[in-house]
């Protein structure tokens, strides 16, 4: 049986010094590979490029897609000026992955969001964010953790409803977190599946979606130790069987 394609979402890093300093490299980190492949499906990167053309081209070869964590999303996507606290934007990403992401609602591709993916989603959908934790009104648990990648250090509770915890099969689970913003507005076209103990929004869906998720944390960093993270990227694999075997 043909194994299902994942696309992955990529970013852009500059080298900073040494003999290519000013180089652009075109990348993703090894644990998204690892967690399409360890769900039994086969990962595609999809180049960050400006040609809509060649990602349309692109999605024809695959059967769901990951938007992938990193930079900042910039605040004129959601119609604010620059907070003091904003960290690094890349409007050449953002470009990418707004466009991608249209085309992909487009296809009603299976669609897995990771910190920055999650917050891209729900920007894309009319929501806001903020643009630092600090801007929140009540006092925030330590989002940033400061500890190795695959150690959890804040819970999150689901919502009984959602589809997230079905595919988890609990209504808490124990989170690693690496982010210095957070969803604000949430669109009428999604809603809160999980939050941190703090208010914080950690899950969303999408409404009326054959498959939507964005989680805030990072389950490529925990699956390979947490079972539940497994779960979630087999669901997505599930999803994209599905769709493989609607559009044959």
């Amino acid at each position: 049986m043909k194994k299902p394609v994942i696309g992955i979402s990529t970013s852009i890093m500059v080298d900073r010094e040494g003999d290519f300093a000013g180089y652009e490299r075109i990348y993703v980190n090894r644990d998204y590979i690892q967690s399409v492949i360890a769900a039994g499906a086969v990962p595609l990167m999809l180049p960050l490029e400006d040609s809509e053309e060649n990602l349309k081209e692109s999605l024809d070869l695959v059967d769901g897609v990951i938007f992938s964590g990193g930079h900042d999303v910039s605040p004129f996507r959601y119609q604010e000026e620059p907070h003091a606290k904003l960290e690094e934007i890349c409007p050449e990403r953002d470009q990418f992955d707004f466009t991608l992401y249209r085309l992909v609602k487009e296809r009603s591709l299976p669609v897995l969001g990771i910190c920055r993916g999650c917050q891209l989603m729900n920007v894309a959908e009319g929501g806001s964010l903020y643009q630092d934790l600090s801007q929140k009104t009540t006092e925030s648990l330590k989002h940033s953790q400061g500890h190795g990648p695959s150690i959890p250090t804040h819970s999150v509770k689901l919502s009984p409803e959602s589809r997230l915890s079905r595919i988890l099969g609990r209504e808490e689970i124990k989170v690693n977190s690496f982010h210095h913003q957070a969803l604000k507005r949430i669109p009428d076209t999604a809603e809160v599946s999980g939050r941190a103990l703090d208010d914080v929004v950690e899950a969303i869906e999408l409404k009326d979606y054959p498959f939507g998720i964005g989680v805030q944390f990072h389950p490529e960093m925990l699956q390979e130790k947490d079972e539940d993270m497994k779960k979630l990227f087999r669901a997505l694999v599930d999803a994209a069987r599905e769709y493989g075997k609607n559009r044959q």
